[in-house]
């Protein structure tokens, strides 16, 4: 056996093809020479792609030989097939990590436009959903930037009496109603003792939707321009209610009604065609230990009853 076939069968490639009777032995023999001399250099094969293996041209047989190398083609496939079955070094190209979401742009972006105010007349149009809907994102005045919420009328919006207080109490910002817990239910008390039903034939409500603060937190007397800002809002439920007797509960509520009139309890007076009788808040007749501040309630609410008749 020939040198070259002892290495091909070391490396398990198979037995020789022969060449056909009347090839030129010698050519064949160098040939696959260098065969083998390409697969000695190509079998470590670590590149990243197979090398391409030059394809030797054999001799040009004698004239009266005229078949062709069949050995030369057989043996270039055998070494090709061993340069695709050679392990390839691949480069390992690392991966970036995936980047955390980066929410820094939502930090510096703009802050969205604040919702457009309505004016005076804007207010003055709304019917009672739209009056809530502005109360509850209002921003006239600065209340809006300390308030926990807003507390718009309850109570029946076709309702001939209308009782009036001047600003929330933190109770009523709490619970976002007119008149909660105990307040409510000595008015509903008060009315059912002149026959009036505070279910069907009331409608409650403030001056102003918010309630004022100091700066250290307790409650104030709301300033000129708070209640300018919010006065718009009052006109606007007073002509959609369109009451006949308006009540005031308490003085602030007595004097914001008819800003720079002086009201005086056990008197009468007109707002448009409705009438305005003055009486005590019921917080204040609930601390009231003596019964005077509520035998005069009564007074008030028997002059307003009569009014009402009247009108």
């Amino acid at each position: 056996m020939s040198r070259s076939a002892v290495f091909l069968d070391e490396m398990g490639v198979g037995p020789l093809w022969r060449l056909r009777q009347g090839a030129a032995p010698e050519a064949a023999e160098a040939a696959l020479a260098d065969i083998v001399a390409t697969v000695e250099v190509a079998a470590p094969v670590t590149v990243p792609a197979p090398v391409p293996v030059p394809v030797p041209v054999a001799a040009t047989p004698p004239a009266e030989a005229p078949a062709p190398v069949a050995a030369v083609p057989a043996e270039v496939a055998v070494v090709a097939d061993v340069a695709e079955m050679a392990p390839v070094a691949v480069a390992v190209v690392p991966v970036p990590a995936a980047a955390p979401d980066d929410t820094a742009w939502f930090d510096d972006a703009p802050a969205p436009p604040p919702a457009r105010q309505l004016s005076d007349a804007d207010i003055a149009a709304l019917d009672w959903e739209g009056l809530t809907a502005a109360v509850a994102k209002c921003a006239r005045c600065d209340l809006c930037k300390t308030r926990k919420g807003v507390v718009m009328g309850r109570g029946d919006r076709q309702g001939d009496w209308l009782m009036l207080a001047s600003s929330p109490s933190r109770a009523e910002e709490r619970e976002g109603r007119a008149l909660p817990g105990e307040q409510g239910q000595l008015l509903d008390n008060m009315l059912k003792a002149i026959a009036v039903d505070a279910g069907r034939d009331v409608y409650i409500t403030h001056l102003l939707k918010c309630r004022p603060l100091d700066d250290a937190g307790q409650e104030r007397l709301p300033t000129e321009a708070e209640s300018a800002a919010c006065r718009p809002y009052f006109e606007r439920e007073l002509a959609l209610l369109q009451p006949r007797t308006i009540v005031t509960l308490g003085s602030m509520a007595a004097a914001g009604i008819t800003p720079g009139e002086k009201p005086v309890r056990g008197k009468v007076r007109q707002l448009g065609n409705a009438a305005v009788v003055a009486t005590f808040h019921p917080e204040m007749l609930l601390q009231d230990e003596t019964g005077k501040a509520k035998a005069r309630a009564w007074a008030d609410l028997c002059l307003a009853k009569s009014t009402h008749a009247r009108g």
